[in-house]
């Protein structure tokens, strides 16, 4: 069965342009008028909104995609153009990180974060696991973005000894570890995820900003300004390929900001890095 995606928008072009980008996500489209959006809006739902409606002013827009935050829904902001709505990038970022589309390029790469983010299982799988760059812990990445600083041992069965290999299990719902005592052991997702107790009775490390890193931004700005300086390329270049506005890039290079794990992504791609070299240390 599709996950359905509220799409408000009072103009059938637009309509005609985002459902077949959906459907090929396996996203099935709710037309919803403008209007309508407190009645249709369902908790943990997903909404893709046209800016371009007349209805939205500056006002307009945050009160609908403010309004998908308080409610949990994953949201999508679809601006006219690239420069719409400027007064309120920064904030539009924040409410939807990863999630403002400014031009159609961005169609496909938004359509395919609302098709993972509607996935309610993927806080059970781990997209990555490995040993933090800080000692005595683990760092374990859930497919839903979350990040997990894990204090070793994990379980009673980790004897603390160094890990040897790590290698994600059948779905990736749980991580086999090597330890070079000989052992193996197995954590699963499930056990680590925020809302479930971990396996030994001690909690794991609660994300910070929606699923940012547990990490400190002046550590994380500064090393991404010296990989993208590194890369030769400018905040400029950088804003160009991401989408995300030079201004909110400097903020995070500056440590005024610490950015989703999506966006932090994006961030590292097209620096062309991946994310975990923005993570060590330098």
């Amino acid at each position: 069965m599709s996950k359905s995606v509220v799409v408000l928008t009072d103009r059938p072009s637009f309509e005609e342009l985002w459902r077949p980008v959906l459907s090929r996500a396996g996203l099935s489209v709710q037309l919803t008028d403008p209007d309508e959006l407190g009645v249709r809006l369902r908790e943990g739902g997903l909404v893709v909104i046209d800016a371009g409606c007349e209805v939205f002013d500056e006002d307009e827009l945050l009160a609908a995609a403010g309004l998908c935050r308080a409610s949990r829904a994953t949201c999508a902001v679809a601006l006219p153009t690239a420069d719409s709505f400027a007064g309120i990038d920064e904030l539009l970022e924040d409410l939807s990180p990863g999630l403002i589309v400014r031009n159609p390029r961005d169609m496909e790469r938004a359509v395919a974060t609302l098709a993972r983010r509607g996935d309610r299982d993927r806080a059970k799988r781990f997209e990555y696991v490995t040993v933090s760059p800080r000692p005595g812990e683990l760092l374990a990445i859930l497919a839903d973005g979350t990040s997990l600083l894990l204090a070793r041992p994990v379980i009673d069965a980790d004897d603390g000894s160094e890990v040897s290999s790590i290698t994600l299990g059948p779905a990736a719902e749980s991580a086999v570890l090597a330890l070079s005592s000989g052992r193996e052991i197995t954590l699963r997702a499930s056990d680590v995820t925020p809302h479930a107790n971990a396996t030994n009775g001690r909690p794991s490390s609660p994300p910070l900003n929606g699923g940012s890193l547990a990490i400190d931004g002046a550590r994380l700005g500064a090393r991404l300004r010296e990989l993208r300086v590194a890369a030769g390329l400018t905040q400029a270049e950088l804003a160009r390929r991401t989408g995300i506005h030079r201004p909110n890039i400097a903020r995070v290079e500056a440590g005024r900001h610490t950015p989703s794990l999506e966006t932090l992504a994006r961030l590292a791609s097209a620096i062309g890095v991946p994310t975990t070299s923005v993570l060590a240390e330098g």
